[in-house]
């Protein structure tokens, strides 16, 4: 299997390779060059596989379609290691919880960081810690997060071999949780850099230090953002385990709905459906930063400027600029990679918008592709945590909240809807307060994690200086 690049750069390149590499050369996101079919009798198979012998048997089986350049006794290893009960609390791995007539929760956020990021994060500090002992090589991250990503990629690497993490966050814009369960981290190689600005300000820093190849290359920067195919890959896998457990043939189909900011894990749907998976529907569900949404009605795929990002109490979703949403648009229109870099790399850089309104094409994202969106507010929010505490006596936390309000307007009889949970209640506590007027349950081990001493470095954002604080850190 070889990967391209969405912006049409020549290049071909295995696995391995884009593993540790982030963004191509021309600025575009790697993708197979096709998806594997999945047949009937394959997908019979893998019920068995799930049922018998368990979520990293079915990991490896869907991993290895992509994956031809590690061993396959290797990256069988890798999955059983990654994949635990001990890691995750329950042999199932990602369990389904039924709310209501039809709807369904699958649960994500079992991990060491009690969100949906684990799910790929722990898989992929495993693959590279592989890949470098096997290159003799050493990697630094820079990571962007809005409050999951970050926690879920330290915890993932933290004492790994050949590994240094650089992760932006923005100053004061997560939940002092989320903020806990990175700045306590007292590990060398861990470095959190808190941005004076928003999530998208830290992206954007990302995305120019990539894209300095001189600096890229000296540096050895590798991402750990959904920008990463191998983690978006690793998240396809729950999308099959979600539908093996909802359905009993495979005739029958499913939907799913993705609370979404970056169109990462939503865009892990739309693989396992080009795949072959029955799905009926991808709902994409926003926040009040409703890009994505409004996209998906309109055609128009308008970025919102820092000052225009709402600071909402669902705020791993306080994104105006969806980076994986590249990945799809490529796919719809016909993996044309000079039109995904007249859009991506022309248009949204000079007018920070384009309109598909227009094309042919834009039907096609509804009709062939199955995505469909909604949008919820705060006031939303809130009153779906209450009335599914008060009526199923279940406690769901803010993203998961939007998703579930959005679910119930695109439920059809007869399909059950899937809504992927992001995180466990706790990590937005105030807002659960807010909600019920009591605090969610807290696991034991992140007792007076916030009184925890921080390791943690301000600054404006400016791509120079966190240029310097990295080969400050490296030299």
């Amino acid at each position: 299997m070889l990967y391209l690049s969405t912006r049409g750069h020549p290049d071909r390149k295995h696995f391995c390779d884009i593993l540790l590499e982030g963004l191509a050369p021309d600025g575009g996101l790697y993708l197979p060059e096709h998806y594997p079919q999945v047949d009937d009798a394959t997908l019979t198979r893998w019920r068995t596989v799930y049922h018998k012998q368990g979520y990293s048997e079915l990991a490896f089986e869907i991993l290895s379609l992509y994956i031809d350049d590690i061993p396959a006794d290797d990256l069988r290893a890798l999955c059983h290691k990654t994949y635990t009960a001990a890691v995750f609390g329950t042999g199932e791995i990602v369990p389904l919880r039924h709310i209501e007539n039809s709807l369904w929760l699958e649960a994500l956020s079992n991990g060491p960081t009690l969100a949906f990021k684990d799910m790929a994060m722990q898989l992929l500090g495993n693959l590279f810690e592989y890949e470098l002992k096997r290159r003799g090589a050493q990697l630094n991250i820079l990571g962007a997060t809005s409050g999951d990503t970050g926690s879920a990629a330290e915890h993932a690497m933290r004492g790994k071999e050949g590994v240094r993490v650089f992760m932006t966050s923005p100053h004061g814009r997560m939940s002092a949780f989320q903020q806990a369960q990175m700045f306590s981290l007292q590990d060398e190689n861990i470095h959190n850099i808190a941005i004076e600005g928003v999530f998208d300000d830290c992206q954007d820093i990302v995305k120019a230090v990539s894209n300095d190849l001189e600096f890229k290359r000296k540096y050895k920067i590798g991402t750990v953002n959904s920008i990463n195919w191998a983690r978006l890959l690793a998240q396809v896998v729950y999308y099959f385990a979600g539908y093996i457990q909802a359905t009993e043939s495979n005739d029958q189909k499913v939907s799913f709905t993705v609370p979404s900011g970056n169109f990462g894990n939503v865009c892990a749907g739309h693989v396992a459906r080009m795949m072959g998976l029955p799905i009926d529907t991808l709902v994409v569900a926003t926040n009040e930063n409703d890009v994505l949404d409004e996209f998906f009605r309109t055609g128009v795929y308008r970025v919102r400027a820092s000052a225009d990002t709402h600071e909402t109490s669902s705020p791993s979703m306080d994104i105006s600029k969806a980076s994986n949403f590249e990945r799809f648009i490529f796919d719809l229109l016909g993996r044309d990679g000079a039109q995904v870099q007249a859009l991506f790399g022309d248009a949204l850089s000079k007018e920070g918008r384009f309109d598909l309104s227009g094309h042919p094409a834009f039907a096609q994202a509804a009709q062939r592709y199955g995505f469909a969106s909604g949008k919820s507010t705060h006031a939303d929010r809130l009153a779906t945590i209450r009335d599914t505490y008060a009526r199923f006596g279940m406690t769901i936390d803010t993203h998961t909240a939007d998703g579930v309000k959005v679910a119930r307007e695109h439920r059809c009889p007869g399909i059950p809807m899937l809504v992927l949970e992001t995180a466990l209640p706790i990590k937005f506590a105030e807002t659960i307060v807010e909600a019920l007027g009591h605090a969610p349950e807290r696991p034991a081990k992140f007792l007076g994690i916030e009184d925890l001493p921080k390791r943690v470095q301000v600054m404006p954002a400016n791509v120079e200086q966190v240029k310097a604080y990295i080969a400050q850190h490296c030299d």
